[in-house]
């Protein structure tokens, strides 16, 4: 094969300003009379966001309660102590009452809070099956190997959902009564459990399986719940658009959390005469006690929220941006009287030189 000669300037680049580098440029110098207004201004700037998210935070109403019953004389403690031999567990009852004197300003969201609980551990982190979740059928039937050892039942079929997130599926359950006034009666109040989950989750990544014959049980026929979850995920819920993979508390499971110490959303309050927030009166929750926590030396909580325009109480944002606004300021003012040192020094400089 005969040898090609190329050319010295074949391999290079156009001789364009662009290829050449030769474009116009801006090299700003910065100066005092740049630098400092600079920072003085991001400081100010920073300092106003900082305390409007403060104040807008501490403006948030909250109510919370502890139910762990590890140490509290609490009528939750027995259950505490019920739940914790192995799964299945009998559902054991307790309940906290409180009274407001005047209205807790809606909207009203319902948390439950876990304390000590790592969801970030990488193993529990992958230990589900997404294509199993968006209900793809090949999935359903044969799990991903990341859900072991809550992959396959101990009859060898199939679990759905399968992996360590689901079968941890909180499954404390919460309902809450109301008295207007002493001596009338409880009535309940209403507690919204759809709506709850990400638009993203709800509508794109969880899908259940095509209905067969009009049916979701059938859809799951040849696979197993999950060992702690004392029904099928097909029961969740009586209301079809929200039971399955769709379910809405199940998809707020799903979504690990990243601290140890974490809240997700159990139920907003928004129907009927609470609409506005919870009038005043006395109130009672009834907690159906089913989520062993004392193992791990973990606690629970229920927390009533109000919420603003920045979302839920977090004085962690606010005080951040006040943090780094006031560094901002004082290192405008170092570096402002380091300025006037070195420009003293510069003109006693000049008039020792004349």
């Amino acid at each position: 094969m005969p040898w090609s000669v190329t050319s010295p300037g074949a391999n290079q680049p156009d001789n364009t300003a662009f290829t050449q580098q030769r474009l116009p440029a801006w090299q700003p110098l910065l100066s005092a009379g740049i630098v400092l207004p600079l920072f003085f201004c991001v400081g100010l700037a920073f300092i106003g966001l900082g305390l409007g998210l403060y104040y807008s935070s501490n403006g948030i109403k909250e109510l919370g309660y502890d139910y762990t019953g590890a140490s509290d004389t609490g009528n939750c403690s027995a259950c505490a102590a019920a739940t914790q031999e192995a799964p299945p567990r009998a559902n054991c009852s307790c309940q906290w009452c409180f009274s407001l004197p005047e209205l807790f300003q809606g909207p009203v969201f319902l948390y439950y809070e876990l304390a000590n609980f790592y969801q970030n551990y990488r193993r529990y982190v992958i230990s589900r099956d997404d294509e199993q979740l968006s209900g793809l059928a090949s999935a359903l039937r044969n799990p991903s190997e990341y859900c072991a050892p809550y992959q396959y039942s101990s009859a060898g079929e199939p679990i759905a959902p399968c992996g360590a997130i689901a079968n941890s599926l909180f499954n404390d359950s919460f309902k809450l009564l109301h008295q207007r006034q002493p001596g009338d009666a409880y009535v309940e109040v209403p507690l919204d459990r759809t709506g709850i989950a990400w638009w993203t989750d709800y509508h794109v990544k969880f899908r259940n399986p095509d209905l067969v014959n009009g049916s979701l049980k059938l859809a799951f026929e040849g696979t197993a719940k999950p060992p702690n979850w004392p029904l099928p995920v097909y029961d969740l819920s009586s209301d079809l658009n929200n039971t399955g993979f769709v379910n809405q508390g199940f998809v707020v499971w799903m979504r690990t959390a990243a601290l140890p110490t974490f809240r997700k959303l159990y139920a907003r309050i928004r129907f009927g005469n609470y609409s506005a927030g919870l009038p005043s009166g006395a109130y009672c929750v009834n907690i159906t006690y089913n989520y062993p926590v004392l193992a791990f030396n973990g606690q629970k909580r229920i927390v009533f929220s109000s919420v603003s325009w920045m979302g839920g109480k977090n004085p962690f944002l606010g005080i951040a941006y006040l943090t780094f606004g006031s560094l901002c300021i004082v290192t405008g003012f170092v570096m402002l009287v380091v300025y006037i040192r070195h420009q003293d020094e510069d003109d006693d400089g000049e008039d020792e030189d004349q």
